[in-house]
């Protein structure tokens, strides 16, 4: 049995290029977190006294999504900076996962808001007994408007733009234009695109606040849009996180990665000269851009094992791009 496997250590020990491009990829994810954090933390303030002050159910609920945001951008962070940390003895496959697990919390805690929120929401419809400033509450909300267009500037960046989609390329035309446009940016981009999505759900509903608090201004009876922006939002935080939470439990479950085909990565390998089965084929992913795979082959009698390893090796990597290649290559 001949045994090889070949780590492409440009991604998990990068060269000189491939560093300095990893390195400008985190310094400006990083970049863009510190100012999205610090803007959450001062407006979230704000929008609590502003809320509070209205007496309304709407802003606070944008407040706390706001909360969840400047909460979400910590872990971020926090996974961007552990993830960077090199492997070790224990941690084989260094930090990278820590990134998926930031993503995770992330999507936790927003669910865990989003429910006491309707709770409340429901409890003041079935009393009905409220008043709402409505004055207060159209200038807080418009100014949370202006608020989170500008983080969705700050955070806006092509693999945040692709929504849910950040699969990865399953062949050297994909891989290649992907290249063009990205470089080596994929690094950070799932910690950024978290803190996108957050944003993004959190300027709609800041959009819905001030439509209910314009509602509200000039019909005071309909009051009731207030607690109802809070169920309706709650929809749209369960739209915006179901894809994330999919992707992490692919990642966690150790699932073939998005965007490639088990059957194709099958036929590609038994395509090469002398290999005659393939078993034991195992893919999968560390975080959103480093993909691995394991694999023994069946080679014929008379086929030099080393060649079909290399044919091997280098036909998968250059049609799929995994991190990591290990294949095993049997009589």
């Amino acid at each position: 049995i001949f045994f090889h496997s070949f780590n492409l250590f440009k991604l998990f020990f990068p060269t000189d290029t491939m560093s300095e491009a990893e390195s400008v990829a985190r310094r400006s994810a990083r970049r863009k977190l510190f100012v999205a954090c610090a803007v959450s933390l001062v407006f979230m303030t704000g929008e609590v006294i502003g809320g509070y002050a209205a007496h309304s159910l709407a802003i606070m609920t944008d407040a706390a999504h706001l909360l969840t945001d400047f909460g979400s951008i910590v872990i971020s962070l926090f996974s961007l900076w552990i993830s960077s940390r090199p492997q070790t003895h224990t941690m084989t496959f260094g930090w990278h996962r820590a990134e998926i697990l930031g993503m995770l919390l992330s999507v936790v805690s927003i669910w865990a808001v989003t429910a006491v929120l309707v709770i409340s929401a429901i409890q003041r419809i079935t009393d009905g007994d409220y008043d709402i400033d409505s004055q207060i509450m159209l200038i807080t909300s418009g100014c949370a408007v202006g608020v989170n267009v500008l983080m969705v500037l700050i955070l806006h960046q092509s693999g945040a733009s692709h929504g849910h989609s950040h699969s990865f390329p399953t062949s050297r035309r994909q891989r290649d234009k992907q290249r063009q446009g990205h470089g080596h940016h994929h690094h950070g981009n799932a910690s950024v695109k978290a803190a996108f999505i957050h944003v993004v759900g959190d300027l709609v509903q800041s959009v819905g606040v001030l439509l209910a608090a314009t509602i509200i201004h000039f019909r005071p009876e309909y009051k009731v849009a207030d607690p109802i922006c809070t169920f309706l939002f709650s929809v749209l935080v369960l739209g915006t996180t179901l894809p994330v939470t999919k992707d992490v439990f692919r990642i966690l479950m150790e699932g073939t990665p998005q965007g490639f085909d088990f059957g194709a990565v099958r036929e590609l390998l038994l395509s090469v000269r002398g290999v005659v089965a393939v078993h034991s084929l195992h893919m999968w992913s560390l975080n959103m851009s480093h993909s691995l795979l394991s694999v023994h082959v069946a080679a014929e009698e008379e086929a030099d094992a080393q060649i079909v390893l290399m044919k091997a090796t280098k036909l998968v990597r250059s049609e799929f791009g995994f991190s990591s290649i290990t294949i095993q290559v049997e009589r």
